[in-house]
């Protein structure tokens, strides 16, 4: 599965490298892939955006061909904080000061981080099926521990998902993209190996995880420290699945109004992988925030 149009890149930022595809031209929007996937899982939509937008899709730290810097006791490498950073600093380095952001699940996490840390830089801002970390754990109960595990799982204590991932990573990027989808057969099969093949990478994978651990700690911690202090402040579009948990176990507008000036939203009738099970539905939205 190809970005017909787009053009890759590999480039170095002040601690790593972030890799990705560019297309199109307009105003720019950044979109950030989750887990278990990489910049590919844009492919129904990047095309249709690059029509009247520059298009910039890329790999977080520790997935696909972006780099892995080493990391620390303190997981601070792979907070959202730093990820953030390196991709306003990729951004940058395209040539892009203030830019859209789009991000789903874990890329949604990197994007709104990126809004509160770098106010001036996103001009809008799209999260896609997630609440606000902080307020994921806040809410944590017996439906989380056990719709979420793989929250626990991948925040345990190294090598331990580490060294689990590496005897099977199949079995658990096929459980992801199976049990959270609501569209069967909407992975094709080149890019679902793709994914695989992250996974088959322990350098990858340790991200991955460290990922994980500074979400429970410095991610939350981070949120907290900013929860009524600092606000996003750019148009916010709050999309999540109709049927998934974000949308039964909580009320996801009253949430994010709580961390936003101006936010809008509504369900989307696909499981979690909004922009690949209901690409149509999600660009509809996406016009709307982005023009």
């Amino acid at each position: 599965m190809t970005f017909d149009g787009f053009d890759e890149f590999d480039v170095p930022t002040s601690r790593t490298s972030v890799h990705g595809v560019r297309g199109g031209s307009g105003p720019p929007v950044l979109l950030l892939h989750g887990i278990p996937e990489t910049h590919r899982m844009w492919h129904r939509v990047a095309p249709a955006l690059a029509e009247r937008f520059t298009v910039v899709a890329t790999d977080l730290g520790g997935y696909g061909a972006s780099g892995r810097p080493p990391s620390t006791p303190d997981h601070a490498p792979y907070r959202m904080r730093a990820l953030a950073r390196d991709q306003v600093e990729a951004m940058a380095a395209l040539g892009f000061d203030r830019f859209a952001v789009v991000g789903h699940d874990r890329g949604a996490r990197c994007a709104y981080r990126m809004a509160l840390d770098h106010p001036g830089t996103v001009s809008h801002l799209a999260v896609l099926d997630v609440v606000p970390t902080a307020d994921a754990f806040a809410r944590a109960d017996s439906d989380f521990s056990l719709g979420y595990w793989v929250w626990s799982f991948l925040a345990a204590p190294a090598p331990v998902p580490e060294n689990l991932i590496a005897a099977a990573p199949e079995v658990l990027v096929d459980h992801m993209l199976d049990a959270w989808s609501g569209v069967r057969g909407v992975f094709p099969a080149d890019v679902r190996a793709s994914y695989v093949d992250t996974f088959r990478d322990p350098a990858a994978v340790h991200a991955i995880c460290e990922q994980y651990r500074a979400a429970a700690t410095l991610d939350r911690a981070d949120d907290e420290a900013d929860r009524g202090r600092r606000r996003i402040t750019c148009p916010t579009l709050v999309l999540w699945s109709a049927d998934g948990p974000v949308g039964q176990w909580y009320d996801p507008l009253e949430l994010w109004r709580s961390w936003s000036t101006d936010v809008r939203g509504a369900p989307i009738d696909a499981g979690h992988f909004l922009p690949e099970e209901a690409p149509e539905e999600t660009l509809d939205h996406l016009w709307g925030l982005l023009t």
